[in-house]
Formats: structure tokens, sequence, C-alpha cells
């Protein structure tokens, strides 16, 4: 199982290039969650941030799939 830590990490490297790269995508993600977990069982949070990480590279996939240059 991943760490929060390094979930964290991922997400913040692709919104960043989503950012720099897709701004026209970027605009429409969700706002990374600002709270991690409001429980002490860390897997609730793992598999959320897991779920917010695959989504994000599905929209970013998606993305370059449907706007080739």
């Amino acid at each position: 199982m991943k760490q929060l830590h390094q979930l964290m990490q991922e997400i913040t490297l692709l919104t960043t290039e989503i950012e720099t790269k897709y701004p026209e995508l970027y605009k429409y993600l969700d706002e990374t969650p600002t709270t991690i977990c409001e429980t002490k069982e860390q897997t609730i949070c793992t598999d959320d941030l897991k779920k917010y990480l695959e989504t994000l590279k599905a929209q970013l996939q998606h993305q370059i799939e449907t706007h080739k240059k």
C-alpha cells in the first residue's frame, strides 16, 4: 500500500504537469483534498487519495486522446 506522502507527491507532480502543459484542463480539476484524514484509520485516506490520483490520470489521458495536435 502506498504511503500518504508518496500519494500526495504523485498528485502534486501530476497537477503541476496538468497546470503547465494543459491549462485548459487544469481549470476543471477538483481541488486537492485539504483534509487528509479525520479519522485515525489511514486506509480510508489512502484509498481516497488513490481514487483521486486515478481520476487525475484518467482526465489527463482523456484530454490527450481527444485533443491531439
